[in-house]
């Protein structure tokens, strides 16, 4: 599917896999194959952007996924997002849907709130917030998704 759809469809929470359509290189080609996996990966949809102007400039849309982080013994030093605008020319995927009932720990209120936290309940939504303290943190249910089940919408005919 297309990076529009993502945007436009896809609630907080899901993972999204993307895909430039390249075959993966063999592991012996280390440098080829740290290119494809920067092009080839996937993460959780963690924000959207609604486009915004600036002067006479109209940015587009854009969302953001967490790909993952870095880190030992429970500190985190690196969190890795990536951001892809809406006019991406690669192809997305939903791998999973967050489950009917998910509770959404975001960092604000807003169009462009952050998802912090993907809590099963309530009550892990609110113990995950007692563990980490955020002071603009909100729940929110998640409510019933659009249908964007796994498509192979936009993809070549191999």
């Amino acid at each position: 599917m297309s990076a529009h759809v993502i945007f436009e469809l896809v609630p907080l929470g899901a993972i999204i896999a993307w895909s430039d359509g390249s075959p993966r290189p063999p592991e012996r080609h280390a440098k080829k194959l740290a290119a494809w996996k920067t092009r080839n990966s996937f993460g959780r949809l963690v924000r959207k952007e609604p486009p915004r102007q600036y002067g006479n400039h109209l940015s587009a849309g854009y969302f953001t996924l967490h790909e993952g982080n870095i880190g030992r013994k429970g500190t985190i030093l690196v969190t890795i997002h990536r951001t892809f605008g809406v006019d991406s020319t690669l192809t997305f995927e939903v791998k999973e849907m967050p489950a009917t009932g998910s509770v959404l720990v975001l960092d604000g209120a807003g169009a462009n709130a952050q998802l912090l936290h993907l809590a099963p309940s309530s009550a892990d939504a609110e113990a995950w917030l007692k563990d980490n303290r955020h002071p603009r943190a909100v729940v929110q249910k998640l409510q019933e998704p659009v249908s964007a089940a796994p498509s192979s919408e936009g993809r070549a005919a191999a």
